[in-house]
């Protein structure tokens, strides 16, 4: 269990002033010139030697990425983006950083700015979060006025330019290149890779695009040391993590705790356990709505990080765990978000455009039971025609949760179509 002595983000639930005072305070803006001053090579190792994974969902080591960015600038300006746009069903643990905490991430983004050569940043704010937009933007304009950003950034020797941008509400351009267009002001409709962002990204210069909670745990590690931060979680699954707990628990809850908990102790301790009891558990979404579902029996005794949640036929992916009980129409609930995923798809790629829309037809007639067994395996094989085979991962995204209910509930879907044609058949009996 993670001791409030090792919690990166001290005012998560706004007990406390988000204001600059505050943030200072509570040791944020602490030597933060210092920790410019000992150049960018420093920095990136520190971070590699931290083991921080990416944590917008698919875990890519942070240091390793800020490395993809050139040492020297051809004359191409660099550019470090942001993306806060927490679209995903289920997540909301950046909304809280912005919401509550803003300050430890306009730290963050001026330090890693400047460990990858780049003297401007974005942050692109999901179209949705008015409060959080408002937030973050009077922190920024408090930094300003305070000289942390701007020119000679807190004293660094760095010239440094924060922007606030805020999109229009689409799912897709949490995708990081898709990002990139809607910030250039175009249709956010994902780009072909290669090239890379960090060879050709915002308006075609050198870019790493990270996640919010990515950016802001930098200041802490760097001030902390990389070892403090490795010492939390098992190898190759380091440091400390926002965990989103919603559905089926007695106290829903976003929490800072220690990669690699259990799933019974991070709601037996912050949940107050499940609804009606263990014995209630049906099923359990660990990362987001994107990743697949896993049956209650076979969570209970999983570990909270990427390897052991792979090995369980899911993913951490944002770690916004989402909970079912008994009660829950789990067919239902796929199909729901089956119908997100058509609903967002931009439509560049046939099998997205096409195969969204056809799984979620399917999944209606399999969640009325008005559906044939057969079509069980046929939904399953057009999953996999969609999988992989699209330029960006909401393919995946919108498979993946099919393929967790066939794999792990395939006797419900069949039982509620038996039930249907029974009583269909007695109708027409009478």
């Amino acid at each position: 269990m993670l001791q409030d002595k090792d919690r990166i983000f001290t005012n998560l639930y706004g007990m406390h002033e988000r204001t600059l005072a505050g943030a200072q305070q509570r040791g944020h803006w602490d030597g933060t010139a210092g920790i410019i001053k000992k150049g960018r090579e420093w920095i990136i190792e520190q971070m590699k030697a931290s083991g921080l994974r990416g944590r917008g969902g698919a875990g890519f080591p942070t240091g390793l990425k800020w490395s993809f960015m050139p040492k020297e600038s051809d004359g191409r300006p660099a550019y470090l983006v942001i993306n806060a746009d927490e679209s995903e069903p289920g997540t909301c643990k950046d909304r809280e950083i912005m919401r509550h905490d803003p300050h430890t991430l306009i730290e963050g983004a001026l330090i890693a700015s400047f460990a990858m050569n780049a003297n401007t940043c974005y942050i692109y704010i999901r179209g949705e979060y008015i409060r959080e937009r408002e937030a973050l933007q009077a922190a920024i304009d408090e930094a300003y006025d305070a000289g942390l950003l701007g020119k000679n950034a807190a004293k660094s020797g760095w010239d440094f330019d924060l922007f606030l941008h805020h999109g229009a509400g689409a799912y897709i351009c949490g995708e990081e290149t898709a990002l990139l267009e809607s910030l250039e002001g175009k249709k956010g409709m994902p780009r072909m890779k290669p090239p890379f962002p960090a060879g050709a990204g915002l308006y075609g210069c050198p870019t790493t695009v990270n996640n919010v909670e990515s950016i802001a745990v930098v200041p802490t590690i760097l001030r902390r040391g990389p070892e403090w931060f490795a010492s939390f979680g098992r190898p190759n699954n380091s440091g400390t993590k926002l965990f989103g707990i919603s559905g089926h628990v007695n106290n829903p809850c976003v929490v800072e705790e220690a990669m690699s908990i259990t799933f019974e102790e991070l709601i037996e301790k912050h949940c107050g356990g499940i609804r009606g009891g263990w014995d209630n558990l049906k099923a359990v979404i660990p990362g987001g709505s994107s990743v697949p579902c896993v049956t209650g029996e076979n969570m209970r005794d999983a570990v909270m990080d990427f390897d052991a949640l792979r090995e369980k036929g899911s993913s951490l992916g944002t770690a916004a765990v989402i909970v079912m009980d008994k009660q829950t129409d789990i067919i239902k609930a796929i199909w729901r978000l089956s119908k997100f995923y058509k609903h967002e798809s931009c439509g560049q790629c046939t099998p997205c455009r096409e195969g969204t829309g056809w799984m979620m037809r399917v999944m209606d007639r399999l969640m009325r039971g008005e559906a044939d067994v057969e079509e069980i395996d046929m939904l399953w094989d057009v999953t996999k025609q969609v999988e992989g085979h699209t330029i960006c991962a909401l393919g995946d995204a919108a498979a993946w949760p099919i393929q967790g209910l066939i794999r792990n509930f395939r006797h419900e879907i069949e039982d509620r179509i038996q039930v249907n044609k029974q009583g269909k058949a007695s109708i027409a009996a009478e």
